[in-house]
């Protein structure tokens, strides 16, 4: 039997992370913090299916660069710089269905 959930987090700074750290993790990918100066670097991380940012304008956004601007916008030291949804999806399902259901 699944069991199925979904929860919501939220990246401070007050914990120590930030929001490229956290996407550059997520995505499987070579992000630079240019805020910090460090390269966090998860491209050797297994377990990525799929990872794109959405938007409803027609153009290409570029996670380095979103990310990067989300961290400079916020001033304060304790900033909330970004939420993540972590969603469990069903085994049954083969990777396109998971795809379209996310």
């Amino acid at each position: 039997m699944a069991i199925y959930h979904c929860s919501t987090k939220t990246v401070n700074r007050s914990s120590g992370r930030t929001a490229v750290a956290s996407s550059a993790y997520r995505a499987g990918e070579k992000l630079e913090d240019e805020r910090t100066g460090l390269t966090h670097d998860f491209t050797r991380k297994d377990g990525v299916a799929h990872s794109e940012i959405l938007s409803n304008l027609d153009i290409e956004i570029d996670r380095a660069e979103l990310w990067n601007l989300a961290e400079k916008t916020e001033n304060r030291k304790d900033a909330r710089t970004a939420r993540e949804w972590v969603i469990a999806l069903p085994d049954e399902l083969d990777a396109d269905q998971r795809k379209d259901l996310a």
